[in-house]
């Protein structure tokens, strides 16, 4: 099967329609929150586009964040709202422990269609290229064998498995960058 062309842009309020649908798409199929998208289920669309901004620069970046970047993962055949992937630029003691570098998640539609691993894909090449990273973590819950094997398919490898504050295994993998 090959995969849909996807491409990422930085989220902004010229997609602040789609990023609406998404939200409430993806509350409606799990209420508990948003993957890849912090804030975004407490927030009307405009506060968290400008949390993001403040998130993004080291001088403005709220007290215990690191500096980080979301994009949006669209479909380019019909510019479907497909994802979105949050890059953290560097680790804190937390991230190191049980969030990674990056979080994403894939809109309830589109799901198990590849567009997860092509999304982090892309990522990828951010952290690589943008960021000057050269290797990132990724976790993910343990009994998310969907998220494991995107991991692993891009060059995850496992760590170890670690309890995150709620008391669930947290999995940890790094992938090499250079």
């Amino acid at each position: 099967m090959s995969i849909e062309r996807l491409y990422l842009v930085k989220a902004g309020l010229a997609y602040e329609d789609d990023i609406q649908a998404y939200k409430e798409a993806c509350l409606a199929d799990d209420p508990g929150g948003i993957h890849g998208a912090h804030g975004l289920e407490e927030k009307s669309v405009r506060d968290w586009l400008t949390e993001l901004a403040l998130r993004e620069k080291e001088e403005t970046c709220p007290p215990g964040y690191v500096p980080d970047s979301t994009y949006l993962c669209y479909r380019e055949k019909d510019k479907a709202l497909v994802g979105i992937i949050n890059i953290r630029h560097r680790l804190n003691e937390g991230l190191l422990e049980h969030g990674g570098h990056i979080g994403y998640a894939i809109h309830p539609a589109f799901r198990n269609r590849g567009y997860a691993k092509e999304q982090l894909r892309l990522a990828l090449q951010i952290c690589r290229d943008k960021l000057g990273l050269e290797r990132v973590l990724l976790t993910c819950n343990a009994d998310n064998p969907a998220s494991q094997a995107v991991i692993t398919r891009l060059g995850g490898v496992y760590e170890d498995s670690r309890l995150d504050p709620d008391n669930k295994e947290t999995q940890r993998y790094w992938i090499q960058l250079t």
